[in-house]
């Protein structure tokens, strides 16, 4: 079966699509998918993997981002038109949605996407002059029009497959998380992370790896810093990731006072510093409220990372079973006497850390992938022999 899943990003674009859309490649070539993914040109980006890579532009106040042109588009288009694709797997829901579609009623195959982004708790960090509300009913219009108009829909969790049902949405939803691959559980250099950054090893660590963006509610873990810094004086907030709201927080380090007790290291590459990063902290913080799976945490759990976070949305999957993981008080104060009650209890931490590996191994990408393999084909067959739609499915 030959796939092709189509995204409006993906590496070199660093964030959770393309995280899950490599992971997913690398998963369903074990179970007999041939998997095409096109994906904008990045310019200086060199493509030794084969990828299909579409003409694309900058998009307005955001340097991370492309878009990709509709010249672009159509030249794809009559590039693969006479491709023998069984199904069409969108991404994201931008260019690539509408593109997809199209492409799929012409060609005559189905077309699902996954819900990866939760757009209504989203869009305000970035639109703030226009009011919240109108932009909660923006997105769930938007979401409902789109994906009514798949032949099936993958959703990385429980909570947001519920959150789509409440916005009306028929489309057959399918709750497939995204994986780890066997590469996620080998543990780092935590001491050469400390050296290499002037991190003394007396100093509590609390880690974040994300992207900084607004919608990840960096801040709260700052205030969290800032209540924490007076009962555990050694308390170091170290924030792993590059984005939009890096000067903001920066200047909100500033005003808190406390830029002795947090340090922005930037992008980490995920098998060298990054592993190093993780064995370097002692405790793992989240704060978002938006995620629609929240894989980072799984990510700190299988290096055996203690999560402390916020059971949100997709999170609260990951969080709430309490294996290698501390369900956190949405309030900076309270937050920040967990951290600290959490760093004073290393017996804790220990339990913690072998129950999250232990955990994080039941959401092995290679199952995920079996799982999507599966999915793909009884859709297909669904299709073609036009039958009711594939019921839903659970994790």
């Amino acid at each position: 079966m030959h796939v092709l899943m189509l995204s409006d990003v993906y590496f070199p674009r660093i964030n959770g699509v393309s995280t899950s859309m490599q992971t997913f490649r690398h998963a369903l070539g074990a179970h007999g998918i041939r998997l095409t993914i096109a994906a904008p040109e990045y310019p200086g980006h060199i493509e030794t993997d084969g990828v299909v890579r579409i003409a694309s532009r900058q998009v307005p106040l955001d340097p991370e981002d492309r878009l990709m042109t509709r010249a672009g588009l159509k030249a794809f288009s009559r590039r693969v038109a006479s491709a023998d694709f069984s199904l069409i797997h969108v991404q994201t829901p931008f260019a690539a949605h509408y593109a997809g579609i199209k492409l799929a009623r012409r060609q005559g195959v189905p077309v699902i996407a996954t819900y990866h982004t939760h757009f209504e708790e989203y869009l305000f960090h970035y639109l703030p002059i226009v009011p919240r509300r109108a932009l909660r009913g923006l997105a769930r219009h938007t979401a409902r029009g789109q994906c009514n108009a798949l032949d099936g829909l993958v959703v990385p969790s429980q909570p947001m497959a519920q959150t789509l049902r409440d916005y009306g949405i028929i489309t057959p939803l399918h709750v497939i998380p995204t994986g780890l691959p066997t590469s996620q559980f080998i543990r780092g250099d935590g001491q050469r992370f400390r050296a290499a950054h002037g991190i003394g090893a007396e100093r509590k660590i609390a880690l974040f790896v994300g992207r900084a963006a607004f919608e990840k509610n960096i801040g709260f873990l700052l205030e969290v810093a800032a209540h924490a810094r007076q009962q555990q004086p050694n308390l170091l907030l170290v924030i792993a990731g590059e984005g939009p709201a890096l000067e903001s927080l920066q200047r909100k380090t500033s005003q808190l006072g406390i830029n002795d007790h947090v340090r922005f290291v930037g992008y980490l590459p995920r098998e060298s510093g990054l592993r190093d990063c993780y064995a370097a902290a002692d405790v793992f913080t989240f704060a978002s409220r938006t995620e629609t799976q929240g894989l980072v945490l799984l990510e700190a759990m299988a290096v055996g990372l203690p999560v402390l976070a916020l059971p949100a949305l997709g999170a609260a999957e990951i969080i709430a079973p309490q294996r290698g993981a501390v369900v956190a008080v949405d309030a900076p104060g309270a937050f920040a006497d967990q951290l600290v009650a959490l760093l004073d209890q290393p017996a804790r931490l220990a339990t913690l850390s072998r129950e999250g590996i232990t955990f994080a191994r039941e959401w092995d990408a290679a199952t995920q992938g079996k799982r999507l393999a599966s999915l793909y084909r009884d859709i297909v067959v669904r299709f073609r022999s036009n039958t009711a739609p594939l019921p839903v499915t659970t994790a």
